[in-house]
């Protein structure tokens, strides 16, 4: 999993924690919603003033939303090493 579907996928646990859905997030962040669906796919990476409308958007810090990132990245990066060194 790369980094940018990593972030897609915190994207979408956060947008759905806060039950919106993809226009209402795109509407409160003033992105367009297939720029929000192309994160939450993968597609594309936020720039950093992305990033800070759309924590703005779900009222949580850029930091928090960063940092859920690196979390989840972490878990990830863990699982890949864990696999690798079972194999012989």
């Amino acid at each position: 999993m790369n980094t940018e579907l990593v972030f897609g996928k915190v994207l979408k646990a956060v947008r759905t924690k806060y039950d919106i859905s993809q226009e209402e997030l795109a509407f409160r962040s003033n992105l367009d919603r297939t720029y929000i669906s192309m994160l939450e796919r993968g597609i594309h990476q936020p720039s950093l003033s992305s990033l800070m409308s759309i924590a703005q958007a779900v009222n949580i810090k850029a930091s928090d939303l960063v940092r859920l990132y690196e979390i989840e990245l972490e878990k990830h990066t863990r699982n890949i090493n864990h696999i690798n060194e079972d194999r012989p």
